[in-house]
């Protein structure tokens, strides 16, 4: 939490209406529901991150788990050595380069993540359903506007070989 020095000039939070307030509320109860799926897998974050891309697309490469992590190889395979040891994924020969790996989300470790987010998923579910066709229309085009607006405040993703993994020329 950052303050502010005791001589800077106070600035209100400007007015907003009550679903932005509600938007606000739900990304803080999002990050502490996902505390709560690490705490229940004994997972970090970072490690948790990983297991939601590989319960997500199944089996990735090292290289590609890494960029989509956005973190360097060696703390991928920090990552990777961490779920392995607690039972979470495997490492397996790549089905087509005999030479490469990719790691695996063990089942019995994405049944149990699931069985953790799978109340909330079907709970959300249900509140849609408590709307007429006409209501969950407005509900969809309202979210997905936000989120529009969300993906406009960030940066465009780097393009280049030297991003995190990669290597530059």
């Amino acid at each position: 939490m950052t303050t502010q020095p005791e001589d800077a000039p106070f600035r209100p939070r400007p007015p907003v209406r009550r679903p932005t307030e509600l938007i606000r509320e739900f990304l803080d109860v999002s990050e502490d529901f996902e505390a709560h799926v690490g705490r229940e897998l004994t997972v970090n974050p970072t490690d948790l991150q990983a297991m939601q891309h590989l319960i997500m697309e199944g089996p990735l490469g090292p290289t590609e788990l890494s960029r989509r992590l956005g973190i360097s190889t060696a703390a991928t395979t920090a990552v990777v050595d961490r779920l392995v040891a607690v039972g979470h994924a495997r490492r397996t020969q790549h089905p087509s380069d005999r030479r490469g790996i990719v790691i695996v989300p063990e089942p019995a470790s994405v049944e149990r993540a699931m069985a953790t987010l799978m109340p909330m998923i079907m709970g959300i579910d249900g509140v849609l359903d408590e709307f007429e066709p006409d209501e969950q229309e407005v509900i969809t085009a309202y979210l997905e506007r936000v989120l529009e607006v969300f993906r406009a405040q960030l940066p465009e993703p780097p393009t280049t070989a030297g991003g995190p993994g990669g290597s530059s020329p």
